[in-house]
């Protein structure tokens, strides 16, 4: 536009409201997680907490959060077909008694028992129930990060926990169509659920008898297209056009979501699916909790601080009794029965899913929102700290507790009484019990330590030295004979757990030698800094492999590729540095005391090599060579003439036994 002599630029547009709203719930999505990671609590609290600070309730920054209401469901949409993904026919057999006996037992005796509450309290009984199932569910995303982190998903507990979650993510399936039911007037209500059920019926009755056929087809042909990006597209088409048609029909979409995601589950496009479309349920299901925050109003429960812990009160004490009880009842020991009760007494993200469709349909009004809402905030932020004591307060409520930890330290002590230079075995999965063989092969007494019960019942069963134990307890170490033993190996590749156990036999043992595997050759440098004597990367290892075979199959002599094999080898494992050469050089005829071996020695600080240079030490002298240096501070220490020993490190010396046992003598004290 131009005035007089000026040219005027055209307004420009101002920035769509829905481009606004995504780029302020993306940045917030990006703070949360990585406050979250920073600081190690679960990233859907910081969702709820950045929801509530940008919420019209606080900052406001945010102008329409119906909108982000509306955008964020669709998080729970593929969070339900995820839930459906997983859903197998098989894995419920095989628990059924948990899943459909402690299971059902929890959910309903926690929905009746909140719903009681919520009566009294004056509420109407459609919101009690509502209220109730909300309050039933648990976290499924903390608990099971927090099993597999302690690696409990096999013991007695942490069956009943992950039985009870799958329940739980099957009852939010009829609690779905109950909800929406429930706002409905008291005399239509019976035929509304009734039309509601009949619909949800009819539609799992296509998907077991007609849907999965269908759907294996329609996959098969796009899959024979090649094109990952045509698969994706098929992945949203089929997700959201499921959601959309049990909308249409009057059901809420997240069922045709989990409907949708049944269907794919039997295929073999079940993981490529699961895949593709885990970034968007990341992403928008983030969105879903951060909306879910700004229903949050800190004022209103600063005012109800006392409603809020009442509700928060009643949560725990509720599910805690209901669980503990029921496990009970069922058979489980006590000590069992209250850590179940302990893991699963916190709120959960299905909650919230639940609790937001109450108040989309009017049955929860605002002011029972809050306290509700920052009580289910308030125990999934506990979550982690009631598990982590949960084992202190068993022992200290559950007397017969101390009985069963004793007895099964005895069993462990009854094996290993008598032997003494053996190797105990951390985990007794396809790699150590492939370890055991070969120690059995030569003789080498081993103790294994496994946290499966099912494993270690069958392996003892059938005369192996092994026991149920977790190897990261002082107490399960010390009756293994860690003070008698001559090497410890760890058998599984879990970083945080690997570290916790080498710091836990530094303490009680730090002289003793650590093997242990990882699953990156980064996770290595961790544990040769934390005190391992040696790592084996898996990545390393198979790519080894893999390279050595392609060799030989493309046609290199053998001679070469063996060469070639023990050069990397040789580069990564230090430890192994002459072993091979000494080996395949040695005669058969050789006497085995001559036969050259590896020995560790740990200098302590009144260690006469301490301070000197390996010149100055001369093992040559005696017959004996180093062959590796671990110093905490510096994993591989390179060996020169001039490298001076400092106390604290673990020299690996070469030789016959008769060398190695004087050089050993040589190191510790002076010639």
């Amino acid at each position: 536009m131009i005035t007089g002599n000026y040219i005027v630029p055209p307004e420009r547009p101002a920035l769509p409201l829905t481009l606004y709203l995504i780029l302020i719930l993306l940045a917030a999505a990006v703070l949360a997680v990585a406050l979250c990671r920073s600081l190690g609590l679960p990233p859907i609290l910081g969702y709820l907490l950045v929801g509530a600070l940008a919420g019209p309730n606080a900052l406001a920054l945010l102008p329409d959060s119906d909108s982000a209401h509306r955008l964020a469901e669709f998080g729970v949409v593929f969070l339900m077909f995820t839930i459906g993904l997983e859903f197998s026919l098989p894995r419920l057999f095989a628990m059924k008694r948990i899943v459909f006996g402690l299971g059902l037992i929890q959910v309903l005796g926690t929905l009746v028992t909140v719903a009681t509450g919520a009566l009294i309290w004056g509420v109407s009984w459609q919101a009690s129930i509502a209220l109730g199932g909300a309050l039933a569910m648990s976290s499924t995303a903390i608990l099971s990060k927090l099993l597999a982190e302690r690696r409990e998903f096999d013991v007695a507990h942490g069956r009943e926990v992950m039985g009870v979650l799958l329940f739980q993510d099957l009852a939010v399936v009829p609690l779905l169509v109950l909800i929406p039911a429930l706002s409905q007037p008291v005399d239509a209500l019976a035929g509304e659920l009734g039309v509601a059920l009949t619909k949800a019926a009819v539609l799992l009755g296509l998907v077991l008898f007609v849907g999965q056929r269908l759907m294996h087809a329609w996959f098969g042909l796009v899959a024979r297209r090649k094109s990952g990006e045509l698969f994706m597209l098929n992945v949203l088409l089929v997700t959201l056009g499921f959601a959309t048609a049990t909308e249409l029909a009057g059901l809420s979409p997240a069922l045709g979501a989990f409907i949708a995601g049944m269907l794919i589950s039997e295929t073999e496009y079940r993981y490529q699916v699961e895949e593709d479309i885990k970034p968007f349920r990341d992403v928008l299901l983030g969105l879903f909790f951060i909306s879910t925050g700004m229903m949050l109003d800190p004022v209103a429960i600063w005012r109800n601080a006392g409603q809020v812990l009442a509700v928060l009160l009643l949560l725990f004490s509720a599910k805690l009794a209901v669980v503990a009880a029921a496990s009970r009842r069922m058979g489980a020991s006590p000590g069992t029965a209250l850590r179940s009760g302990l893991w699963l007494c916190a709120a959960g993200e299905f909650g919230f899913v639940l609790l937001a469709l109450a108040t989309d349909t009017a049955l929860v009004d605002r002011d029972l929102l809050q306290p509700v809402l920052a009580a289910m905030v308030l125990s999934m932020m506990l979550a982690p700290l009631i598990v982590q004591v949960s084992d202190r307060l068993v022992l200290r409520l559950v007397a017969s507790e101390w009985l069963t930890r004793s007895m099964q330290l005895t069993q462990i002590a009854v094996r290993t009484v008598a032997t003494e230079k053996h190797a105990i075995l951390c985990g007794y999965g396809k790699t150590g019990q492939h370890l055991a063989r070969f120690l059995e092969s030569e003789q080498i007494g081993f103790m294994a330590l496994d946290l499966d019960s099912e494993r270690v019942r069958e392996a003892a069963s059938a005369g192996e030295p092994v026991a149920w134990g977790d190897c990261t307890r002082r107490e399960n170490l010390m009756a293994a004979g860690i003070v008698r033993a001559s090497v410890l190996v760890v058998t599984f590749a879990d970083l945080a757990t690997t570290l916790r156990l080498v710091q836990r036999v530094r303490e009680l043992r730090p002289d003793l030698p650590i093997v242990a595997r990882s699953r990156e050759e980064e996770d290595a440098e961790k544990l040769f800094e934390a005190g391992v004597a040696e790592v084996v990367p898996e990545a390393l290892e198979s790519s080894v492999m893999l390279a050595t075979h392609a060799l030989a199959l493309v046609g290199v002599p053998m001679h070469r590729v063996i060469r070639r094999l023990r050069e990397l080898r040789e580069q990564h494992y230090a430890l192994l540095r002459g072993f091979f050469h000494g080996a395949t050089d040695a005669g058969e005829g050789v006497a085995d005391a001559d036969q050259p071996r590896l020995h560790a020695v740990t200098l302590d600080a009144g260690a006469w090599a301490v301070g000197h240079s390996l010149e100055e030490i001369n093992l040559e002298k005696v017959g004996a060579g180093v062959t590796a240096i671990r110093r905490r501070s510096q994993p591989i220490v390179a060996l020169a003439p001039d490298t001076r020993l400092q106390a604290g490190d673990v020299v690996v010396i070469r030789g016959s036994a008769k060398a190695v046992a004087t050089g050993e003598e040589r190191l510790l004290q002076s010639p």
